[in-house]
């Protein structure tokens, strides 16, 4: 009977169950996000040192392709869907601006400071061309005198060479095309000088303001443009190529050397212009010292 006074013994077992927060899901995300940051940082890298034709590649990889229908019109729908009808030379020259746009001001840069440079060789050039000129007029017994009836300058469309009438001194015989010897002589000595360099020369003459008939039709019009091809011949003569003129113009007494006294003999003049070549820039040329 003893036995039947004893009391059970029991015993309680807590199991502990790892909740869902405490498990090792985080890591695996985690993981997931550091993996994707890095690659994201990575994507900024390569962009960054890639170069432009790179980038226009990737981008034109990703860009949408536009449907297009035979006959459509652009904005047309077909099922719900908006169709655009594509204009390849609109896509094109799009496409074409978005290559260029990053570069086209460094290159912009590089060839106004190309053409910059030839520009201060070809005054240079010029300065020796009129010195030139001025050493030959003054070892010239016969043109010494003339000498202040040269007058020349650099201008942005070249160097302009002008003979001007002076008193008593006039290059043409009155009312013709006819030159005196002196002129002629003086027009030869710059023909000489000019004939060495390769660019293109424009020949205009000028009249006075004063009005001039010759009878019929023949006005300061056509004095001006004869006396300007005359000059020409004499250039030609000399051994200017005719490939090398460009125009011979009779200017009448449209742009006096004198504005304000248009009726000045000086007015009267032929305007030698060498002219400025603008050469084509290719765009692997680099500036040297």
């Amino acid at each position: 009977m003893a036995d039947d006074g004893e009391r059970p013994i029991i015993k309680k077992v807590i199991k502990k169950v790892e909740g869902g927060a405490h498990g090792g899901a985080w890591k695996v995300a985690y993981a997931d996000f550091v993996t994707a940051m890095m690659a994201f940082f990575m994507l900024l890298w390569l962009l960054n040192v890639a170069p432009p034709e790179t980038l226009s590649g990737l981008a034109d990889y990703f860009k949408p392709t536009s449907a297009v229908i035979q006959g459509g019109t652009p904005g047309e729908t077909e099922g719900g869907v908006i169709v655009r009808i594509a204009d390849e030379n609109t896509s094109s020259a799009g496409q074409d601006n978005d290559d260029q746009q990053g570069s086209g001001t460094e290159e912009t840069d590089d060839a106004e400071a190309i053409l910059e440079k030839i520009k201060e060789q070809e005054d240079i050039a010029f300065a020796q061309l009129q010195e030139k000129i001025r050493m030959a007029i003054q070892e010239s017994a016969m043109l010494q005198e003339l000498n202040d009836q040269v007058i020349m300058e650099i201008t942005e469309d070249g160097m302009k060479i002008q003979l001007i009438d002076k008193d008593k001194r006039a290059m043409f015989r009155s009312g013709s095309d006819e030159l005196y010897n002196y002129a002629r002589a003086m027009i030869e000595q710059v023909a000489m000088t000019v004939q060495d360099v390769p660019n293109r020369i424009t020949i205009q003459g000028h009249t006075d303001g004063g009005s001039f008939s010759a009878g019929g039709e023949y006005t300061n019009w056509e004095l001006s443009a004869d006396r300007a091809n005359s000059a020409r011949r004499v250039l030609a003569v000399t051994g200017v190529t005719d490939d090398r003129f460009s125009e011979v113009i009779g200017k009448a007494s449209t742009e006096p050397l004198y504005p304000d006294n248009p009726s000045r003999l000086e007015n009267r003049r032929i305007t030698i212009l060498v002219l400025r070549e603008a050469p084509v820039v290719p765009p692997n040329l680099t500036l040297t010292d």
